[in-house]
């Protein structure tokens, strides 16, 4: 009896996933457990297993189409097995072959592949570009908006149509594709040919000697590509308005010395291998010293939600992290109690399961303060963005000179770290978030110290 694999539920607060890869197509035998699929939350990327064993007869859904979570993903069955009840209204795809027993014919494949989606799935219009073809296309300068029709499902333009595209050569714009000429490389935007690489005799002939030297004529407004945000992307830019237009936000800027910051990440990496102690980060120096300096504030570690503040006990710190997939806060549950080594593992396990798309959704929620480290790349304040419910959040900027008069009265050069403290005006006032700035400054400053209480 054919059987419906689901999109799973993936976290409490996933709604939709984006469909990044299809790992089997239309009459595979699939087992229990096995991939039938990547998908993209707006928090990670991960694998859909197969909850049941069969033959594929269906698959409901294309690559790069967002399916809520609980909706229809696969039809399993046997050969030939009549799925209409399953699937109302869409044409009945079949596996069964018409060769010999256990092949499966390529056109009934094809065929099946490609029949009228139901009602639930989301339509495609023509020009739609798959993700596999938008990235090999970005990496070899390809326009796929000068493809003028894919290969793929309703005119999608799939992998094998960007690669037909570079074998072909570069395409012509409108205007050189009027002028009928020819050229063997393009030098406009994705390598389109323009009628300044043309090499056409009848135009070289009719066109007198001084005309040689003419500026041809811009190919406005040149190629683009347009595409609606989605998963991770669509999420951010959401939250990001959001955040500013619910909140009062007030930024206050610090700087602490980081002598002794400086001088405890040195130890630390000469130290013994043996105390795993080697790879703890400034960063993570600085996040142990605010999760130290929050149980002091209870308002700061906080979630503001429908005019009610609730105030929590423990620290679980987010910290934001560039992925490929963009941004993502993976959260330290119950901070305040690890100690630093424990802190740093944990920080460091998040951070890389962040990075490659395998982080579990639910290490990605519930964090109570955020701090955002853009540092590294040079950047010495900012204005972080409160990450909704919360109500602040820490920038950590770049460590830079500063020149300071010593006690005997003269000149030097004194590393200072930059501190962005963005607070909701509606909960924390202005002194309050000083005071905070104070403390913390205090607790990196003598982080030694800090670490030891």
């Amino acid at each position: 009896m054919a059987t419906i694999v689901v999109m799973p539920q993936l976290g409490n607060s996933v709604e939709s996933c984006l469909i990044v890869e299809w790992a089997v197509a239309v009459g595979d035998t699939v087992a229990v457990d096995q991939t039938l699929c990547s998908i993209e939350t707006d928090k990670s990327t991960m694998e859909v297993p197969s909850t049941d064993a069969g033959t594929v007869l269906k698959l409901l859904w294309e690559e790069g189409d967002e399916v809520p979570v609980k909706d229809p993903l696969v039809v399993l069955g046997e050969p030939g097995e009549d799925i209409s009840g399953l699937v109302p209204g869409d044409k009945v795809p079949t596996a069964e072959p018409k060769d010999a027993p256990g092949e499966v014919d390529a056109h009934d494949v094809q065929e099946a592949q490609e029949t009228a989606a139901p009602s639930f799935a989301t339509e495609k219009a023509s020009g739609a570009v798959s993700p596999r073809a938008r990235a090999l296309a970005a990496s070899k300068g390809v326009d796929t908006s000068a493809i003028t029709e894919g290969s793929g499902p309703r005119g999608r333009v799939i992998e094998r149509d960007v690669k037909a595209a570079i074998e072909a050569g570069p395409v012509l714009t409108s205007a050189a594709k009027a002028t009928g000429g020819i050229a063997e490389q393009g030098t406009g935007i994705g390598g389109r040919v323009t009628t300044a690489d043309l090499a056409n005799p009848r135009t070289a002939e009719a066109a007198p000697a001084a005309a040689a030297v003419a500026v041809p004529a811009a190919d406005f407004p040149g190629a683009s590509e347009s595409a609606p945000l989605k998963g991770v992307r669509k999420v951010v830019a959401s939250r990001m308005m959001e955040s500013l237009s619910t909140t009062a936000q007030l930024t206050l800027n610090t700087t602490a010395d980081a002598t002794g910051l400086l001088a405890l990440r040195k130890k630390l990496k000469n130290a013994d291998e043996s105390l795993g102690l080697n790879r703890v980060s400034i960063n993570d120096l600085v996040c142990f010293a605010v999760s130290r300096t929050l149980p002091k504030y209870p308002v700061f570690n906080a979630h503001l939600e429908d005019g009610v503040l609730t105030k929590f006990e423990q620290v679980h710190l987010g910290f934001a992290a560039d992925t490929p997939r963009g941004l993502l806060v993976p959260v330290i549950r119950s901070a305040q109690a690890l100690s630093l080594k424990q802190f740093s593992a944990e920080a460091k396990r998040l951070a890389s399961e962040a990075i490659e798309g395998k982080i579990n959704p639910e290490y990605l929620s519930g964090g109570t303060f955020t701090v955002s480290n853009i540092g590294a790349f040079g950047i010495e304040t900012f204005t972080p963005v409160i990450n909704l419910p919360q109500t602040a959040i820490l920038g950590v900027g770049a460590t830079t000179g500063h020149a300071v008069v010593k006690e005997d009265g003269t000149v030097g050069v004194q590393q200072r770290l930059t501190l962005s403290l963005t607070i909701d005006h509606q909960v924390i006032d202005g002194a309050d978030g000083a005071r905070f700035l104070r403390d913390l400054v205090a607790a990196i400053e003598n982080i030694g110290m800090t670490v030891l209480a």
